[in-house]
């Protein structure tokens, strides 16, 4: 075990960082007059375990090898689950401890999903630390994608040193200096979505709140009707388009202040998102027109803000979209799997995995046609190897097949069709609200058995570290020196 000091000393800090930021609802507590030992309790206890941690692995090896890495991505996760569960357990909500984990999981992979059933009555002190929890999810995953999923070649995230090849377009010397970018913008973003939500009529308190899960593309909001509570088109615009930056490589950033001025227009990914978003909105607007009476702005405003929530998994609701008809509920459950831009706070099967496998089926065809030509699949003006292109099409292989597998599972559990297979979806694709009455636009996961949300918890974390991080723990052979 002494190989794996630098894994157990990792997380000793991360769950101090984590005691620490408990501090911040305690703060809000004492503004607002909330005071009672929810935060206190569990910030004394994350400390104390890492503490502990750090002091039991002080003469941790400060290289870490293959095997660490994926070991150290699980348990980090997993363990600022369960501890940023405990306010949540503490609280006066009255929340068994399944509750509490599958709320702080939903937090913590960005899938906004919730168990709790009238949030308007809900202590601010939780109301905050929810929002915090999609924020640290979010930057979390932004900094692991970049500096540490490469290393480890999981996931299609082997795409950062595909793209990066040429020397001469090199984005940065080292990985601390990328992070500590990487979490300036991330800040800085969301310091302007506050700003721009506090300007159109938003709280002080709502407006800082909501631009944490907008960032991250959360969703978790402080009303049961979502962002739907304040109709105001303004704000409604205003989380839009902080949706989609936050839905755009955040590595695009870092190269525009670098010097690259065009990157947001030359880059293949962006452009395939911003080119989806728009279709999407027009495919679901033409249908609904042809659908609904008296189709109106009203309409227009919902569909082009489901829309982009939906693809980019924030799952924030400003209507219900469950209403919309079959073909609607069908075309969202597509955009589900499909999700934002690697390297960005979305999940879901990503923009240039889509792009790449649409690239593959040509190269394909085109093959067929011409039996002795010889096609090369490009990306970026980078020359897609068999070992890259086939973690692609493993990765989406493999997602469809445990998204089949979670369905199944939630059957067994006694949900009906419509919530097991929405609730496989919007968990493995960390959307948040799935289709249905039950776990629709309007509705919760409350009412779901203990067994349903502890395998939705499961999916939840498998989809945010992308299958294989968790899946290759499980085989002996990667353990063998």
């Amino acid at each position: 075990m002494s190989n794996y000091k630098t894994v157990f000393f990792i997380i000793g800090v991360l769950q101090i960082i984590l005691g620490i930021f408990m501090a911040i609802p305690i703060l809000l507590q004492l503004i607002v007059s909330e005071i009672d030992s929810s935060f206190i309790t569990s910030s004394a206890i994350t400390l104390v375990f890492g503490v502990l941690f750090v002091l039991s692995n002080l003469d941790y090896d400060k290289k870490i090898n293959l095997q660490q890495a994926f070991l150290l991505t699980t348990l980090s996760w997993l363990t600022i689950a369960i501890f940023g569960a405990l306010p949540l357990y503490f609280s006066n909500l009255n929340l068994t401890f399944t509750d509490s984990f599958f709320e702080s999981m939903s937090g913590l992979t960005t899938t906004g999903s919730t168990i709790i059933t009238n949030l308007e009555i809900v202590p601010k002190s939780i109301l905050l630390w929810r929002a915090l929890l999609q924020w640290l999810g979010g930057i979390g995953i932004i900094v692991m994608a970049i500096t540490l999923m490469p290393i480890m070649n999981i996931g299609g995230m082997l795409l950062f040193k595909v793209l990066n090849t040429d020397s001469s377009d090199e984005i940065l010397p080292s990985s601390k200096e990328i992070s500590l970018k990487l979490v300036l913008i991330y800040f800085l973003l969301t310091l302007l979505c506050a700003s721009v939500y506090k300007l159109f009529g938003m709280s002080l308190f709502d407006s800082l709140t909501h631009s944490m899960t907008t960032i991250a593309t959360g969703g978790f909001s402080n009303y049961n009707e979502s962002i739907g509570y304040f109709n105001n088109v303004k704000i409604e615009i205003t989380a839009m388009f902080f949706i989609i930056l936050g839905s755009l490589p955040f590595i695009a950033y870092i190269k525009f202040l670098n010097g690259n001025k065009k990157i947001f227009f030359r880059d293949s990914q962006i452009i395939t998102f911003i080119k989806l978003v728009i279709v999407s909105i027009l495919i679901i607007l033409i249908y609904l027109f042809f659908k609904i009476e008296n189709f109106s702005f009203t309409d227009l405003r919902s569909v082009s803000f489901n829309s982009i929530s939906i693809l980019t998994g924030t799952g924030y609701v400003t209507g219900k979209f469950d209403q919309w008809g079959s073909f609607s509920l069908f075309y969202f459950l597509i955009l589900m799997f499909i999700g934002g831009c690697a390297g960005s706070t979305t999940c879901g099967v990503k923009i240039f995995r889509v792009q790449i496998l649409y690239k593959f089926v040509i190269n394909q065809l085109k093959r067929i046609i011409f039996p002795r030509g010889i096609f090369v699949i490009k990306y970026e003006k980078n020359n897609i190897n068999d070992k890259f292109l086939a973690s692609i099409i493993a990765f989406i292989y493999l997602y469809i097949l445990i998204f089949f597998l979670i369905t199944a599972l939630l059957s067994l559990t006694g949900l009906d069709f419509i919530t097991s297979i929405s609730g496989a979806a919007t968990s493995i694709s960390n959307v948040g609200p799935g289709l249905g009455s039950v776990i629709g636009a309007n509705g919760n996961f409350s009412t779901l058995p203990d067994l349903s949300k502890w395998i939705l918890s499961a999916a939840m974390i498998l989809g945010r570290l992308e299958l294989f991080a968790i899946l290759v723990l499980f085989l002996p052979s990667f353990w063998k020196k």
